[in-house]
């Protein structure tokens, strides 16, 4: 069994992997002030919830896109499983052909999407990644990760929304039942939820424009299950690509490093 954990600016998805199978899949709010200790006490609660021995554990990998709390959930992983985590990132090979500018700046969050897209899906594709910012990665029909845009997630925008204006009310993600809302709640929600949607569409229009390539479409994200419902296209929701592209890294360094 393998600890995977894939840590975002807002969440931090946590799961265990026994085989081809996600034993369980948990989110935290990414906090970093808390100690690895305290992060060690809610792995450990985790574990006991789900009934799984720590002892079963062949190792840990981790994807971070926080720097200052990667270390801290390092240490909170060898407490709690006693097993040292690999980090993806230099020195971990993915096997993904990165052809962007500066490989060096892709994130270990989309690296992690790609292989996993890569391993259960057909490129060419765009990979859909919903979080703290909305990522579309294009993968060419060559399997060659070739950049994509990024665009401030849902969350976010209304976050900044509600922060910056005087009127503005803080809203739930919930799609209203009309796209003309007929009050500040619902309008705000319509351009959250519907406006997601319709950029989302015409994102994966232009870029198939530009490539000349019909895209396959994978979304993964905690907000994915909220907007791509609504969207036009055939898009395929998975919530577990991450975690099957952590397994998938640890296996291919794993087998070198026995």
């Amino acid at each position: 069994m393998i600890f995977a954990i894939d840590m975002g600016n807002t969440n931090i998805v946590l799961g265990c992997i026994e085989g081809e199978k996600i034993i369980f899949e948990e989110r935290l709010s990414t906090d970093i002030n808390k100690t690895s200790l305290e992060y060690a006490i809610v792995f450990k609660n985790l574990f006991e919830l789900y009934n799984i021995d720590n002892k079963a554990f062949r190792g840990a990998i981790i994807s971070s896109v926080v720097p200052p709390l990667t270390d801290v959930i390092a240490e909170a992983v060898k407490k709690a499983t006693g097993k040292k985590a690999m980090i993806v990132g230099p020195g971990v090979k993915s096997g993904l052909n990165i052809k962007i500018d500066d490989p060096a700046q892709l994130g270990a969050d989309l690296v992690t999407g790609a292989v996993a897209a890569l391993a259960c899906y057909k490129p060419p594709m765009a990979v859909i990644d919903m979080g703290t910012a909305t990522t579309i990665s294009y993968i060419n029909s060559k399997g060659q990760f070739c950049g994509g845009p990024v665009i401030p997630g849902v969350a976010t925008a209304v976050g900044s929304l509600v922060s910056a204006t005087s009127q503005l009310v803080k809203i739930s993600l919930m799609p209203p039942k009309h796209v003309i809302g007929t009050n500040t709640v619902d309008s705000m929600k319509s351009g959250a939820v519907y406006g997601n949607a319709a950029m989302i569409d015409g994102m994966i229009d232009r870029m198939e424009e530009e490539t000349g390539e019909k895209l396959n479409v994978i979304a993964t994200g905690g907000i994915a299950n909220v907007v791509i419902p609504f969207c036009k296209r055939k898009i395929v929701i998975d919530d577990f690509l991450l975690l099957k592209g952590l397994k998938i890294i640890f296996d291919r360094n794993y087998k070198e490093r026995s």
